[in-house]
């Protein structure tokens, strides 16, 4: 009968160091999953979730994830608010899960924010830029470089004719927090 015992706890012993052994492999390659994890991939699998990004200068913004580019994302609350990634300071509600950059389509994440503001140039739409320095710039972008968008300003319910522009402004875009644009379109 002590054998049995002997050899039953031996089987214990073992046996618990195995699972110690497979739960300390499983938290450390968690661990390593995890720290492979990025923004984009987390914002990817929230799309069309509702989340608040909380951005430099102060600024908040809410509203459901509607399409993401390269260094930027759409929120639509029912106003849409072009948010550039380099703006954001946090975001509440984001789930935990995420998607691999493997699928991602090809063409449509890699645009970056200067090809959506000439977008909006081309468009001609009145837009509000929210700088991260809690200023505003209301207008129509005329031009869009590689890091910089001209604005015609005026005031956003008049057409950017000659008449009605004040003022024309150069933002550089690592300045802008939020682009506002309260009419449909961009998606």
């Amino acid at each position: 009968m002590r054998w049995q015992e002997l050899f039953a706890d031996l089987e214990q012993q073992a046996w618990s160091l195995d699972r110690e052994d497979l739960d300390a492999e499983v938290a450390d390659r968690t661990r390593a999953e995890v720290a492979r994890l990025t923004l984009m991939g987390r914002l990817r699998a929230a799309m069309e979730v509702e989340v608040r990004l909380l951005l430099v200068g102060g600024h908040s913004v809410g509203g459901r994830i509607e399409r993401l580019g390269a260094d930027w994302l759409l929120v639509a609350s029912p106003a849409e608010r072009l948010v550039p990634l380099a703006a954001i300071c946090s975001i509440e509600g984001l789930p935990s899960g995420a998607v691999s950059p493997d699928a991602v389509p090809a063409v449509a994440e890699q645009l970056p924010l200067v090809v959506a503001l000439r977008a909006l140039a081309v468009d001609r739409a009145a837009v509000r830029f929210e700088l991260v320095d809690g200023r505003a710039v209301a207008g129509t972008p005329d031009r869009v470089g590689a890091d910089f968008v001209d604005v015609a300003v005026h005031d956003v319910g008049e057409a950017p004719r000659r008449a009605s522009v004040r003022s024309r402004t150069t933002i550089r875009t690592a300045a802008i927090a939020v682009v506002s644009r309260e009419t449909s379109g961009w998606a």
